[in-house]
């Protein structure tokens, strides 16, 4: 081979390796250049921000039959009383119980579990206050707290807008509902709700944060969510290290909330 051929060979190597670089990227041996962190939804919005928008409406259909428990379930709430649960303090729920459901009474404050859940199916029926009063934020406000710490907002928001992350099956001051569910005041509704707690590791760093899947009515709300924290009013805590089980509670707003056929399994 001349010098002349050798140097063209060499010239048509260069040619061959960069155009199948071109074509077919580097090595596997190399290192992929990372793909851009995506953007979660609800940092594109203030909190309670009222420019977000609203979900679509959707009928969810007839009334349904009260649920009836699994046979793993533990039955939180069945209709006669209320020995499962127990106010902030430690005392005697205070709330009102008849004909099958219990009523939130103004003041008496909010009500918790004796016994503390971590991961968990949660099956809960509400209904809000008849005659219906009252706007917004006013309107037949309850809430259900996985943990204590982690909210399901119950409000009347039928024919009712407010704040779309404070609104009926918000995961309260994060995500929206994917469509408004509600039934009129008065209907009992129900949420099906699947949690899968926060984990901590031993010096109390966030290992895993929580997730959350929410059926209002039966219609899909939130499809394993991913929660930034604890859910709060005006802000958005991160998460911070807490027990593996903590008390199920319902909040006292002062509307005259009624629940039902409340129980739960636990996952974990």
């Amino acid at each position: 081979m001349t010098c002349k051929e050798e140097r063209m060979d060499k010239m048509a190597w260069v040619v061959f390796l960069s155009v199948s670089m071109a074509l077919f990227g580097s090595s596997g041996c190399e290192k992929k250049a990372e793909e851009p962190i995506q953007t979660i939804p609800e940092q594109q919005w203030k909190v309670h921000d009222p420019d977000r928008p609203q979900p679509p409406v959707v009928n969810p259909g007839p009334l349904r039959a009260p649920v009836p428990a699994p046979s793993d379930a533990v039955i939180l709430f069945e209709g006669t009383d209320l020995l499962q649960w127990e106010d902030s303090k430690g005392q005697v729920a205070r709330w009102k119980v008849e004909n099958g459901y219990m009523e939130v009474i103004k003041d008496t404050g909010s009500i918790l579990t004796k016994r503390a859940f971590g991961d968990c199916q949660l099956h809960i029926e509400w209904a809000a206050p008849v005659p219906a009063t009252g706007e917004g934020q006013d309107r037949g406000n309850s809430g259900v707290f996985l943990m204590d710490k982690y909210e399901v907002q119950v409000l009347d928001c039928y024919n009712n807008t407010t704040y779309v992350d404070g609104m009926t099956a918000a995961i309260y001051g994060q995500y929206p509902p994917l469509v408004n569910a509600c039934l009129p005041p008065g209907e009992w509704q129900t949420y099906d709700i699947i949690f899968s707690r926060p984990r901590f590791d031993q010096e109390g760093n966030m290992i895993q944060p929580a997730h959350m899947t929410v059926f209002h009515n039966g219609i899909l709300a939130h499809d394993n969510r991913i929660l930034t924290g604890p859910t709060a009013h005006k802000q958005r805590p991160p998460h911070a290290s807490h027990p593996d089980r903590l008390p199920l509670s319902l909040q006292e707003h002062g509307n005259p909330v009624r629940y039902r056929n409340v129980w739960i399994r636990e996952l974990e």
